[in-house]
């Protein structure tokens, strides 16, 4: 988990938008593969975590140098949190999560694909989940490696699975492929964003094979349709 700041084609861009120099139809982050997956509206989920049970026996920062302020909460059958989202390129070598690319690399993740290598950040949407601490620990949650996790941003929704974990005390951070679904910056060293990214983690659930997105969206759709009939 790392601090990020806007690259500065992003922040060029988002000028120009705001200026009138651009076309309301462009944009100053790279497209997203799509504005939404399965039947579940961004809208109607985020309806459904306005409010916050704490879970979590504190809260965590987003980045090292900022307080302690985003708590996990528990709703029926997930818990969620709100909170940024860094980039992870840990994993599989590839041309845009490797030591040239990203100063923080390393080539592991937390879980493994069904053949036992490494997950692949660039191609796989998963998401970074606290290591266990005092302040929460996400297996007595019903969190597993290879879990479902809805992604809302920006008024989309992205499918992901838990894939890789991260530092006791700092949340809010994402794979390559999982911020460039969602229309955010995904380069490891600049990318990001800041705020407004919301993760519902959907309990005892588990993608088979972890590494195919089909089922994790499959699986996804169904269980955020559950989650708004039980809340």
């Amino acid at each position: 988990m790392r601090l990020r700041t806007l690259s500065l084609a992003a922040a060029s861009g988002t000028a120009l938008l705001a200026a009138g120099l651009l076309p309301a139809h462009a944009s100053a982050t790279p497209t997203p593969r799509s504005a939404q997956e399965g039947t579940v509206s961004a809208a109607d989920l985020l309806s459904k975590v306005t409010s916050c049970s704490q879970v979590s026996n504190g809260k965590y920062r987003t980045d090292e140098e900022t307080s302690a302020t985003v708590p996990v909460c528990g709703k029926n059958g997930a818990v969620f949190w709100k909170a940024d989202l860094d980039i992870d390129c840990d994993g599989q070598r590839t041309a845009n999560c490797n030591e040239d690319r990203d100063p923080w690399y390393q080539d592991d993740t937390a879980f493994h694909q069904s053949d036992g290598k490494p997950l692949k950040a660039e191609t796989l949407p998963y998401v970074v989940v606290p290591s266990t601490s005092s302040i929460w620990n996400y297996s007595n949650a019903g969190i597993k490696g290879g879990g479902v996790v809805a992604v809302i941003y920006n008024n989309k929704v992205e499918y992901a699975v838990v894939g890789d974990t991260g530092p006791t005390k700092i949340i809010g951070e994402a794979s390559y492929a999982t911020a460039k679904a969602l229309g955010i910056d995904p380069d490891p060293a600049t990318g990001g964003a800041e705020s407004g990214v919301t993760y519902i983690l959907f309990k005892n659930s588990k993608v088979s094979p972890i590494e195919s997105h089909s089922a994790a969206v499959t699986l996804g759709n169904q269980l955020a349709q559950q989650f708004l009939a039980n809340n």
